[in-house]
């Protein structure tokens, strides 16, 4: 019998896992198979407190992993396919088969990004259409490319793609960014990004060797036109990964799931929310990192009153 099981990895799940541990509970992180979360697609991390100049996702991902390990929290490189139980003690079952008992859970299995659901993407998913210019910058070395988003993600890809890509064109769908003022700054500088606004992507279009262009209209005129590229990259934000809970928890109209104002407390006893699966406006490192120390706290107590 474990005392907590905590459902995904990144700042959430790593910083409940140090909490519990140092506490004293016996826990268990079940990473996903994206482990580390969203960070892990972050090249430089420069709004994390303690980091002077800024630090590599993957790297400070790494960093939390091994300091939740140290203080005894169990990691267990898996998906969990359902939680059952109305109260606790509930019954986590995982996609190996195996099956554990907890006396409360920690659900903190982020978001992952949305796709632009245009004829001719699905297609291209992974043969030119891409989520995550940090996997995939290196294969479009001296291409153009384009990215779609005007939010801070936005702005940080297309920078990071000027590293490789010959070319970079942003393309959003307003005549303005949504992006924070220092992001469009540092985008702008950047003779290499290029900017097709007020536009909306209708095609992607593909051929045995992949992406060769997208067509996007332009929403004052109607007029429809063909951009070459060789890549383009979709940052239009997220949605939470709730689909496991197989309507287990109350979730609010985005899908997120809701928890107790200024708790992480979910509809259920004894099941607590941290992350990004529960915070669809803020969904930042140290946001995360916050809410995953709640969330032990929350189960602490709830395990101490039972």
């Amino acid at each position: 019998m474990y005392d907590a099981i905590i459902i995904g990895s990144g700042p959430a799940g790593y910083t409940a896992g140090i909490y519990l541990s140092r506490a004293g509970l016996k826990n268990r992180l079940i990473t996903g198979y994206s482990e580390g979360g969203q960070l892990t697609t972050t090249t430089l991390v420069e709004n994390y407190p303690g980091f002077e100049k800024g630090i590599d996702g993957n790297e400070l991902v790494k960093n939390m992993r091994q300091q939740a390990a140290s203080f005894g929290t169990e990691m267990t490189f898996g998906f969990v396919e359902k939680i059952e139980g109305e109260s606790s003690p509930f019954t986590v079952h995982l996609d190996s088969g195996e099956m554990l008992e907890t006396k409360a859970v920690i659900i903190a299995t982020g978001s992952i990004a949305n796709y632009l659901g245009i004829e001719g993407e699905a297609e291209a998913i992974g043969k030119g259409v891409s989520a995550c210019a940090t996997c995939d910058a290196f294969f479009y070395k001296e291409r153009e490319i384009i990215v779609v988003g005007g939010g801070d993600v936005a702005m940080e890809e297309a920078i990071y793609l000027t590293r490789f890509a010959s070319k970079v064109t942003v393309v959003h769908r307003r005549d303005e960014l949504r992006a924070s003022d220092i992001m469009v700054q540092r985008a702008k500088s950047h003779k290499e990004i290029n900017w097709v606004l007020n536009a909306t992507p209708v095609k992607v279009h593909s051929d045995m060797m992949g992406m060769t262009g997208l067509d996007i209209r332009d929403n004052a005129t109607g007029e429809v036109r063909h951009l070459k590229a060789d890549g383009l990259f979709v940052a239009i934000g997220h949605h939470p990964n709730t689909e496991f809970l197989g309507g287990k928890l109350e979730l609010d109209a985005k899908g997120y799931i809701q928890t107790q104002p200024g708790t992480s407390k979910t509809s259920v006893p004894g099941i607590f929310a941290a992350g990004d699966v529960q915070d669809s406006k803020y969904q930042q490192a140290v946001t995360a990192a916050a809410s995953g120390a709640v969330a032990a706290l929350d189960t602490l107590e709830f395990i101490e009153n039972k």
